[in-house]
């Protein structure tokens, strides 16, 4: 059953830190925007409605003829899971913080893998979602494709010859796809070139967010960069423009890396080993805290400076240590001081294994 071992395990495919140039791009994701056709956009629809779509959406992900051509794929409504396994679904990067509003109305597509998730009455009817680890935009959009061709055959989207599909947001309108990787930015920020590389990217058509998308914070020095505009534009232009971009910038972080090395080891070596120090003895670690020391101690692993810990694991513990995953642990709700004690404890216990 996806859903129940989604909530129980705290890794997803994307934190394997397998992908290309994954010391530096933590995932890549592909998302599409679609609407059936004749319904209203899910804010205008009321409950009956919204039900509606659920079940047309439920008939098409249960065709046997999609489940072979996609995978172990099941609909589950947000209803049905209590607030924390809601907040999973976040933390996991699998749903929008969005999605939670409202939550009656909605439902969440998953495969077995956790690669493909699909949101139903989001800000669109569907907004299916492909994961992966690395910098791997064109094979995202490709499962995203097949499984988007999949549904369409039982599904009737809303598509404008002239406009191409219909959205919500206008800035949607067209392809429908979000493109955007993940990125992580340690050396640029510590040489202070940081924010100039974020500013020449809203030159060029694309836009930064923070750890959890739109309206939140660039945490443990890691940002998204994805497409602002869909219309006008074919989908291999996007991911070809993203690409690009991306592709400059790990070149001028790996470049960061190198300068720091070679001029400033000390100083950066004592920064990793602060970090690694700090994340194995401490007994209170807040999140943005226990993220900024992740940060630091990943540059060390990526630049070779600290062995025997693998980035797939610091992947995975930033999920672990959200708060609803801790209060998934602990099996009851937590103070803000109790969750900071319980995922030092944590965070000391993963890394006693590595002796």
């Amino acid at each position: 059953m996806p859903l129940k071992k989604t909530i129980n395990d705290s890794h997803s495919r994307w934190m394997d830190a397998d992908g290309p140039a994954a010391d530096i791009a933590i995932s890549s994701r592909i998302r599409v925007a679609r609407n059936l056709a004749g319904i209203p956009f899910p804010h205008l629809l009321d409950q009956t409605k919204a039900e509606d779509v659920i079940h047309a959406v439920r008939l098409a992900v249960e065709d046997r003829d999609v489940s072979s051509k996609v995978g172990n794929i099941e609909l589950s409504l947000l209803s049905e899971m209590s607030p924390v396994e809601r907040q999973i679904l976040v933390d996991k990067h699998l749903i929008s913080p969005e999605l939670l509003n409202s939550f009656e109305r909605k439902a969440v597509v998953l495969r077995d893998d956790e690669v493909i998730s699909i949101m139903v009455n989001e800000e669109d009817h569907l907004r299916i979602q492909c994961l992966m680890p690395g910098l791997q935009l064109q094979e995202a959009w490709d499962l995203v494709n097949h499984v988007d061709d999949s549904l369409e055959r039982t599904l009737d989207y809303a598509f404008s010859e002239k406009l191409g599909y219909l959205t919500a947001c206008p800035t949607n309108v067209g392809t429908g796809m979000r493109a955007s990787v993940m990125l992580h930015l340690p050396a640029l920020k510590l040489i202070k070139q940081l924010g100039g590389v974020l500013n020449a990217i809203g030159k060029v058509g694309l836009t930064v967010r923070g750890l959890f998308g739109e309206g939140t914070e660039a945490l443990g020095d890691f940002f998204q960069i994805s497409n602002q505009v869909t219309l006008g534009q074919s989908e291999e232009e996007i991911i070809n423009n993203i690409v690009a971009v991306v592709s400059q910038i790990i070149t001028q972080e790996q470049a960061a890396r190198n300068n720091l090395y070679k001029d400033r080891r000390e100083f950066i070596e004592d920064l990793v080993y602060r970090a690694y120090g700090t994340l194995k003895y401490a007994h209170i670690l807040s999140y943005e805290e226990a993220m900024r020391l992740f940060s630091e101690l990943r540059l060390g692993i990526e630049m070779g400076i600290i062995t025997g810990i693998h980035a797939r694991l610091l992947n995975e513990l930033t999920v672990r240590i959200r708060p609803a995953f801790l209060i998934k642990l602990s099996g009851n709700d937590m103070s803000a001081h109790n969750r900071d004690v319980f995922r030092a404890e944590l965070i000391r216990k993963e890394f006693s294994k590595l002796q």
